[in-house]
């Protein structure tokens, strides 16, 4: 008689049919995944929003951030902060966006060494136009340290060819000057590099003070009183918002001048020769990449420009009477007309 103890297999097919049972019945009650958490980019820039370099630097990141396979709005954030030209409110600004927790910071200028006081675990990329290091933003071009890193637009040793530039355009030039802004410690590396320059090549070197625009009309009645026949115009996000005023000063002194900021020119300066903004910003969007995709600021190299552009106005030239020689407009990225 056949028994009817139940069977070893049995026992085994039903405890995996029970198990698969379970299972199923867990999978029901299980919550659906999350989405995965979008990157937020926080910017801040300590300009004015609708100045048109922000709009040109904006679409260029924008860019960037294509190429490398992101999309606004899609799989990451991008916040922008102005400080509308004005240094009292990049403190208040700063603790706002770094109470949003943003994964980068993004930022420039002299704005870059209040973001670096404000946080030391957030990642920052720097689009700068003087030396990270001259500044204590970073050990090291080759090994920043820290929680800081990005493009360096290497301003110091760009005074040199700016004033050889604007010394070859104007062979009659013998005195020079350039407007600094104590506030502003990113510039003190490139004012040395301007008094040496100008020492070399045997010009007269003035530097005239300026904390605001509204000191902007004395600071070019103090050069036109010492007799000075050339300006060159520091990168400044002071100097950037006050461009027209700066223009328009230079223009009624019948002062050339050259900048490093092809909207200087466009505006009505006489010239303007520096690394590509344009291209730093594009650049940026890859340094985001690679903190997003975990590697450590400290460890990323500072990069230093390769591509550099000289602007003419040749208007402003034939305004102030200036013949600018063939060699000086051939060597021109565009000659505005």
């Amino acid at each position: 008689m056949p028994s009817r103890t139940p069977s070893r297999r049995w026992f085994l097919q039903g405890g995996l049919a029970l198990a698969g049972l379970s299972v199923l019945s867990g999978c029901q009650s299980l919550p659906p995944s999350a989405s995965p958490r979008v990157p937020r980019i926080a910017v801040f820039q300590p300009g004015v929003a609708d100045d048109p370099v922000i709009d040109r630097n904006r679409d260029a990141f924008r860019q960037g951030l294509q190429e490398v396979g992101y999309t606004e709005g899609r799989n990451i954030v991008v916040e922008w902060s102005f400080a509308e030209g004005h240094a009292d409110r990049y403190g208040p600004l700063i603790a706002e966006l770094i109470g949003r927790e943003p994964d980068v910071i993004l930022t420039t200028g002299l704005t870059a060494g209040v973001v670096h006081q404000a946080t030391t675990t957030i990642p920052i990329v720097l689009v700068m136009p003087g030396d990270p290091t001259t500044v204590g933003l970073a050990q090291s071009i080759a090994h920043p340290g820290g929680n800081a890193t990005g493009l360096s637009g290497i301003a110091p040793e760009l005074a040199a060819k700016r004033l050889s530039l604007l010394k070859e355009a104007v062979p009659s030039l013998t005195s020079v000057a350039t407007l600094w802004n104590p506030g502003d410690q990113t510039m003190l590396p490139e004012m040395d590099a301007t008094s040496i320059a100008a020492d070399r090549l045997g010009l007269h070197f003035q530097s005239v003070e300026v904390r605001n625009e509204s000191e902007l009309p004395s600071a070019f009645q103090t050069m036109t009183g010492a007799q000075v026949d050339g300006l060159l115009v520091t990168l400044s996000p002071l100097y950037n918002a006050a461009r027209q005023t700066m223009v328009q000063l230079a223009a009624m002194s019948r002062l050339p001048t050259i900048s490093a900021d092809r909207e200087f020119a466009a505006a009505g300066g006489l010239m303007a020769y520096g690394p590509s903004l344009v291209e730093m910003w594009r650049r940026a969007a890859s340094y985001v990449d690679k903190l997003l995709k975990g590697a450590k600021p400290g460890d990323l190299p500072v990069e230093q420009p390769t591509t550099f552009d000289f602007f003419i106005n040749l208007k402003t030239a034939q305004t102030l009477g200036l013949p600018i020689p063939q060699s000086v407009v051939q060597q021109a990225t565009e000659v505005i007309q």
